[in-house]
């Protein structure tokens, strides 16, 4: 078995007890054997069970720090327990969700029940970002930074519109808050007067094609640019979710280490892999927001992820019903599924050779560890949490509606044929998926945070 990580890959096997990694050793040193579990005995021949990894990959499980699983208020598009189903077949084993649900998260009793409902039904390892609102902040700064990922603010309108517009409130979140703060960047003014325009000239005749021409180059500059002077003014821990230009990328340091940057970026699947030209084909079913721009614009944000300057890659794991993305460009909400489909897709770009494979276990599991510090996951380490995905290079597959999990029950990458496919999850030392099958027998564990 290949083992993917901190910048290595290397013939091993490792050894799970219970929750954690005891023990990872070379090749050879295990007699054959690639994962051994030695908390699940089967019960009549009391043999440790074995898992075959040969000529497979072990990574890190994928940590998401953008998802909105859509619970509670919007369980027509997805829920908690759907989603994260999915995101373990998808080989994400922990997963940070957004707070603009119904109602939007922005009360610590309403944060604390999505916590008590993903207990019950989250197959995933879990956190919840506290929504920030113009007039909440005394709540905001209630959370306790040991059990939670961060604050959002939406500088940016998006599903469920929680705007934060008022100048004097970013100043108040960003100079008291001593968490970090995830922010959704685009600027309300431009995108406003975008629109007028574009509809004043095409009327109902607007498509998905002019998304990236109304939540324009511009309106994103301008917000994350506001976001970087409020946390250089205030020393904020800053990360700004979702970077989608080459504009923005002038914003971030490559040559700070990670463990010491103040501001962090994130990049997502859809940025990476579709362009401002697959519109033309895919229509809503890619209508993000901040939207999918040109080809120049893609290429810029891979290579900010190969340099350095966009710390993560997330999904931003956003369904809707195919009834509503059907509906007319106006009409129909921003933001599609991807959790299941993330890690396949970003193994399908280090295939084409545009970035090595110990940079997707860095981006999509050490740097999200590192990037909100969290405690003992993201790496494959003696004494961490086993949260592992064994993944297939070899073994293609077509993503189909028949084989996708989402409640909505279409993907972007419906069509796409990908060459590698994920074997086996673990969560925290769980076989929570193998070869297709999920074991629900356990649920996933509440992240926890250093100081």
């Amino acid at each position: 078995m290949n083992i993917v990580n901190e910048g290595k890959t290397f013939e091993g096997h490792v050894l799970i007890d219970g929750k954690y990694i005891r023990k990872i050793s070379a090749a050879g040193v295990v007699n054959d054997l690639q994962i051994a579990i030695v908390d699940t005995v089967d019960l009549e021949t009391g043999v440790d069970k074995v898992i075959d990894g040969k000529g497979k990959y072990l990574l890190p499980g994928c940590i998401d720090d953008q998802v909105h699983f859509r619970e509670p208020g919007l369980t027509h598009k997805a829920e908690i327990y759907t989603e994260s189903r999915a995101a373990v077949a998808g080989g994400v084993t922990s997963f940070m969700e957004m707070p603009n649900t119904v109602p939007n998260t922005l009360t610590q009793t309403l944060l604390e029940d999505k916590y008590s409902r993903a207990a019950q039904v989250s197959l995933a390892n879990y956190s919840f970002f506290m929504g920030a609102s113009n007039d909440n902040i005394e709540e905001v700064l209630k959370t306790d930074s040991r059990k939670v990922c961060g604050v959002k603010i939406f500088m940016g309108s998006s599903t469920g519109n929680m705007l934060v517009d008022n100048r004097q409130t970013l100043e108040q979140l960003f100079s008291r808050s001593p968490m970090l703060i995830a922010v959704h960047c685009e600027d309300e003014e431009i995108i406003r007067a975008n629109l007028k325009k574009y509809t004043a000239e095409y009327g109902d005749q607007l498509t998905a094609e002019f998304h990236p021409l109304i939540r324009s180059v511009e309106a994103c500059y301008a917000s994350s640019s506001l976001a970087v002077e409020l946390a250089r003014k205030y020393n904020t821990r800053l990360h700004i979710l979702h970077i989608s230009t080459e504009k923005e990328l002038g914003l971030f340091d490559a040559k700070v280490p990670l463990k010491e940057k103040r501001i962090t970026a994130e990049a997502c699947i859809h940025h990476l892999w579709f362009c401002d030209e697959d519109y033309k084909t895919k229509g809503n079913l890619i209508k993000w927001n901040p939207a999918i721009k040109t080809q120049k614009d893609r290429d810029a944000v891979l290579n900010a992820v190969l340099e350095n300057k966009i710390d993560v890659i997330a999904t931003d794991h956003a369904p809707h019903t195919i009834e509503e993305k059907k509906q007319p460009y106006l009409k129909a909400p921003a933001g599609g599924p991807l959790v299941q489909h993330g890690l396949v897709a970003m193994l399908e770009l280090s295939r084409m050779g545009k970035l090595p494979i110990e940079k997707i276990a860095e981006k999509m599991a050490h740097a999200v560890a590192d990037c909100f510090n969290i405690e003992k996951r993201g790496y494959i380490r003696e004494g961490y949490f086993a949260d592992l995905v064994l993944v297939d290079l070899n073994k293609p597959w077509t993503v189909t509606r028949e084989n996708i999990l989402y409640k909505c029950g279409w993907s972007p990458f419906e069509g796409i044929r990908f060459q590698a496919s994920v074997s086996h999850t673990f969560v925290s030392g769980h076989l929570a998926y193998a070869e297709g099958v999920l074991d629900e027998s356990q649920m996933g564990e509440r992240l926890l945070f250093g100081k």
